[in-house]
């Protein structure tokens, strides 16, 4: 039953040498109007696409900053003065510029997607294409799985998860059979996971909510949400006057929490006011949210569901 759902590397834009495609790679790197001699921030340095792009515009008095806590991807970094990799979650964005000596940004650019090369390496367990652990850690050190998930939160717990980050209106559902499958023997596997929700979920959309539930997880494993936040609180408070925030998102949750930073410098969006009723944004969006042209989704499929947006710090 899985095999229906296979898809090539050749099917997703990919070929076996590539590592990853950078999405909206141009108008991205554009939005940080980045000046030469400044400091930038690639919080999600994956196959390095988006950084490498920045460095091309960085003279010898720029410095470029890039987050991964995956190691694997920290170590194709190569060497160059100009160039820091740091090996952390860029939710200790503040804690590392405070130890790096750096006081303010000139701009910080964030792609949440999924490195493409999480998906083509099964082992993974990022997607359900593949026969593997159910893993989803992005950071190897990392002590929950989705194994963990899936075995030991409670039947509520995991509906929350599914129905939250996931979007499923079949949560409550998914976590029932979940709990009472568990009871006989632990899930373990993506195979066995994928197998069990197919009969829960509608005909007309397996694949796509059957790709949710895999999000849902790996949202829960990495603390995706609660990261998100805290980072683009940072990297507020980091930003120059005039500096630029750029963010990529991919679904719905994430982009009305990048939506509400860049709007109003909290989680709710709630613009505050002072004393005499003028606003405290700390931020102004450059322009409306961008999507790929019909040409990038053709050949990197994985960007369909992309949205990016600019804000630039208000001095």
């Amino acid at each position: 039953m899985l095999g229906r759902f296979g898809i090539s590397m050749y099917f997703c834009g990919m070929n076996p040498e590539t590592y990853h495609i950078p999405v909206l790679l141009t108008p991205s790197v554009e939005g940080l109007a980045i000046r030469p001699e400044g400091t930038y921030v690639d919080v999600t340095l994956g196959g390095g696409g988006h950084s490498r792009e920045i460095l091309k515009y960085l003279d010898g008095g720029g410095r470029l900053f890039s987050f991964d806590q995956d190691a694997d991807a920290i170590s194709r970094v190569e060497d160059n003065p100009r160039w820091t990799p740091i090996h952390s979650n860029f939710r200790y964005l503040k804690n590392w510029m405070r130890y790096y000596g750096v006081e303010a940004i000139d701009g910080l650019l964030a792609d949440l997607g999924v490195s493409s090369h999480h998906f083509d390496t099964p082992q993974r367990g990022f997607s359900f294409r593949s026969e593997a652990p159910l893993d989803m850690r992005m950071n190897q050190q990392a002590q929950l799985t989705a194994a963990d998930v899936l075995n030991t939160y409670t039947r509520e717990q995991l509906t929350s998860i599914f129905r939250l980050y996931g979007e499923l209106r079949q949560a409550g559902r998914i976590s029932s059979v979940i709990t009472k499958v568990r009871s006989e023997a632990p899930i373990e596997t993506t195979s066995q996971l994928a197998e069990l929700l197919i009969p829960l979920l509608g005909h007309d959309h397996e694949r796509k909510d059957l790709a949710r539930a895999f999000q849902a997880l790996r949202i829960e494993v990495n603390g995706e949400m609660s990261a998100l936040e805290e980072m683009l609180t940072s990297a507020i408070e980091l930003l120059r006057p005039g500096g630029r925030l750029v963010v990529i998102s991919y679904h719905s949750l994430e982009d009305r929490i990048v939506k509400n930073m860049m709007r109003a410098g909290n989680i709710n969006g709630e613009v505050e006011s002072d004393l005499y009723g003028r606003t405290k944004a700390p931020m102004r969006a450059v322009d409306k949210a961008i999507t790929p042209t019909p040409e990038e989704m053709e050949t990197n499929p994985r960007s369909r569901s992309a949205r990016l947006r600019i804000a630039e710090k208000i001095g």
